[in-house]
């Protein structure tokens, strides 16, 4: 949590050293990664361990060129369980689930993975015939969805049978020729499957029956998924290189509309003195100094989400979502009022989600000269955890100083994106080590063997140890990687695996 520390007074390490570590030449970096490496063979890996150091070169030298993952779209009638069946494949609660028809409308996608197999599974709203207004779009966004799946998983409710809507579906899936899967849904026992072998009439092959609810046939249901699905997609695209998504949250009323449509110049979303106007997230394409930037407008985030229900309730998984779909998130913090709660918890839910960070201080405009030194020691106390996040002051409703957003943008992508080769890491923590060693603990001294950084976005490094580092080190690591390679405005992960000598 945001504005907590567990600081550990026996391992506050002098910071009157600050200053970046000179680190030796590249061809140093090289001699010392390779000895490394050599020295690791004395050393019980696992087959992760080995994966990940083998998988080095390869990843630093840019990998294979992106693929597009193939899509998977859950498609049915209202309420057959669609939606509960999409949290069963992707292993988590995300697709918002209620007893009752058409919670789901928009099309909505999630990363997957079966048996090794990545990909994309895409939530449907409810297909039905000859509706109007909104269950219309609804149905248009599913057919959509079908017309950009590589196969298609048709969700029936096994306990109802074939209906007239689902035999619509059957038609409309034999048009659009792409492969499907038919899973007989809400198959809660022996009892119900008698009923799951009559839908053998759809004409669609072997009906699979599945409970989604309890997972009972889940993985032979994904299994005949995954045979379907091809390689590399043939209608997805991989993650473009173009606009970066922004996500705008905070607590309710803190200007979050506000800013959108000024940096847009236009009445994009409603703005009003209410607290919690905004509900669904609103995407828009905004054009910052010349380059394009996709905003997305969030519901305020009021309390932990499961205190809240109804229209709230769903308003926050909107906003977790939205979160999660961007690479960088500027949280609006009111200065002219005191810092809450509810202002640390949302910078964590962007930390924790690993996304980039910008602190934005709004209604700049309304604090008076007496509030600012308070802002200081809130800032200090609250923000202890996040003071590597750009912070940018600003009035959304005037659009005073909105222009700085770009650049403090800019500086967290680029530190989100920031790769540091083996060689070097290893350097810097070689010359780390030598200056301040860790300290002793029980007459030991864990030893750093080697270091690696796993991931970007965010950077994510490895560090294979002799014995477990204490947390204070882990925080002074953290600290001087950001103080040499200028990690700002993004979360660092650093994972500590302890291996011990082969025995002989």
């Amino acid at each position: 949590m945001v504005g907590m520390t567990d600081t550990d007074p026996a391992l506050e390490l002098p910071d009157e050293d600050g200053d970046a570590l000179e680190l030796p030449d590249e061809a140093g970096d090289a001699d010392r990664e390779r000895a490394l490496r050599a020295g690791l063979a004395e050393y019980a890996l696992e087959d992760e361990d080995l994966a990940l150091i083998d998988g080095l070169d390869e990843d630093e030298e840019g990998g294979a060129a992106a693929t597009a993952l193939p899509v998977l779209a859950v498609v049915g009638r209202p309420n057959v369980g669609k939606s509960t069946l999409v949290n069963r494949i992707i292993g988590r609660r995300e697709a918002v689930v209620e007893d009752q028809p058409g919670v789901t409308r928009d099309r909505v996608s999630y990363p997957a993975e079966w048996a090794g197999r990545r990909f994309t599974v895409v939530d449907t709203g409810g297909w039905e015939v000859d509706v109007a207004g909104i269950e219309a779009r609804v149905a248009q966004q599913a057919e959509v969805a079908i017309a950009l799946a590589d196969a298609v998983l048709f969700v029936v409710d096994a306990t109802v049978g074939a209906t007239d809507t689902d035999e619509q579906v059957v038609r409309l899936l034999r048009r659009a020729g792409k492969p499907v899967v038919l899973c007989a849904n809400k198959v809660d026992g022996p009892a119900v499957e008698a009923d799951a072998a009559a839908l053998w009439a759809l004409g669609l092959g072997e009906p699979y029956p599945v409970s989604a609810l309890h997972g009972r046939g889940t993985g032979d249901l994904l299994e005949a998924a995954v045979d379907a699905l091809p390689e590399v997609s043939a209608h997805a695209k991989p993650l473009p290189d173009g606009p970066r998504r922004v996500a705008l949250v905070g607590r309710p009323n803190v200007g979050k509309s506000s800013l959108l449509n000024k940096v847009l110049g236009t009445e994009r979303v409603v703005v009003d003195a209410t607290a919690g106007t905004t509900r669904d997230p609103v995407d828009e394409l905004v054009l910052l100094k010349g380059e394009p930037w996709v905003f997305v407008d969030t519901a305020g985030i009021r309390r932990r989400v499961h205190q809240t229900s109804g229209p709230d309730f769903y308003a926050s998984l909107r906003t977790q979502a939205a979160i999660e779909k961007a690479e960088v998130a500027v949280v609006l913090v009111d200065a002219s009022s005191t810092m809450t709660e509810q202002d640390t918890r949302v910078i964590s839910q962007v930390v924790d989600a690993g996304r980039a960070l910008v602190i934005a201080y709004n209604k700049w405009d309304l604090m008076d000269e007496d509030r600012r030194p308070f802002l200081e020691r809130e800032i200090e106390k609250d923000l202890v955890q996040v003071q590597w996040a750009p912070r940018v002051n600003i009035s959304a409703r005037t659009g005073w100083h909105t222009d700085r957003l770009v650049p403090a943008l800019k500086r967290s992508l680029e530190s989100w994106d920031t790769r540091i080769s083996t060689g070097r890491l290893n350097a810097f923590l070689g010359e780390l080590v030598a200056a301040h060693p860790h300290p002793l603990r029980g007459g030991k001294q864990p030893r750093i063997l080697f270091a690696t950084q796993a991931s970007t976005r965010p950077p994510r490094f490895v560090i294979f140890t002799t014995g477990f580092l204490d947390p204070g080190y882990r925080r002074y690591i953290e600290r001087r990687l950001r103080e040499t390679f200028g990690f700002e405005g993004t979360p660092i992960s650093i994972s500590v695996r302890v291996r011990e000598k082969r025995r002989r």
